[in-house]
């Protein structure tokens, strides 16, 4: 029993259980699925979709509690539901925040990546995260995870350069890549078509209608980088495909566990230096 656990894995692209010793895999055909370059941190994290949604969000929730400590001051209780337990934008600025003041003042095109994972309150986190565990778990299941986590990554970065573009100063948050996972959500639901495809877009579509409306009725919403993230999804959809069409690969994995490993270095290097930066302003 002991031994049979040490030498049986999960096949990195068809999850089933296989020898670590294979060849190939016998159910999917997988090449070496055994090999530490598909057995790692990672891929355990990319490619189980359970995992992968709860490490964006522990990354999110980590990221917006080290802004609030970061604080010149506690955060108080206020009127607005919107500034409840809000961090300072000089907190969000040493962190990470994008647009054209970090960028072209600072020269942080980094913060692409890293405002993905900051907020601006407690409901603004809440809602982002509610709509992500919502919706991710339908987009893992219907791209895969190397796919869907490059979709949410790139899909953000692209909402946020078009909103820097547009002349948005400053900004923050997961809706643009949330909204990425829309837009491939609904070229999803219209390509594939049949009943399930046709209802998944409308049910997509009613969140999109929804996301716009709210972005037009509550002030201060980048509906920049929302359009961009939306648009910037289709067109990642329709370019990495889905796994009806076309199973996950190895240019689909290189793409994620870069992703990943980027992501990953940038909220180091963003949590690290904006802990440094703040002792020395308080200092």
């Amino acid at each position: 029993m002991n031994r049979t656990s040490r030498t049986s894995i999960l096949c990195p692209n068809c999850r089933r259980l296989v020898s670590a010793d294979e060849a190939r895999c016998p159910h999917c055909g997988e090449r070496r699925p055994g090999s530490r370059l598909k057995n790692n941190f990672l891929t355990r994290h990319l490619a189980e979709s359970d995992r992968l949604v709860r490490t964006i969000i522990i990354a999110n929730v980590a990221m917006f509690c080290l802004s609030l400590f970061l604080n010149s001051r506690m955060p108080g209780l206020s009127m607005n539901p919107f500034h409840v337990l809000s961090p300072e934008n000089r907190s969000l600025l040493l962190l990470g925040a994008t647009g054209t003041i970090p960028i072209d003042r600072f020269g942080r095109l980094w913060t692409l990546i890293s405002a993905v994972y900051l907020h601006g309150g407690l409901l603004h986190i809440a809602f982002n995260m509610l709509a992500l565990s919502q919706l991710a778990p339908v987009v893992i299941r219907e791209f895969g995870g190397y796919r869907a986590f490059s979709i949410y990554t790139l899909g953000g970065v692209a909402g946020y350069w078009i909103s820097y573009r547009a002349g948005v100063t400053f900004t923050i948050g997961a809706s643009g890549a949330v909204c990425a996972m829309i837009g491939a959500l609904l070229y999803y639901g219209l390509s594939r078509g049949g009943l399930y495809g046709q209802a998944l877009f409308k049910q997509i579509g009613a969140w999109a209608v929804g996301i716009l409306l709210f972005g037009f009725m509550v002030p201060g919403i980048n509906n920049w980088a929302h359009g961009g993230g939306v648009l910037a999804g289709a067109a990642l959809g329709f370019f990495l495909g889905y796994r009806e069409r076309r199973k996950e690969g190895r240019l689909h994995r290189i793409l994620g566990h870069g992703c990943a490993g980027l992501t990953l270095v940038i909220l180091s290097y963003a949590a690290a230096s904006g802990i440094y930066d703040r002792l020395q302003i308080g200092g």
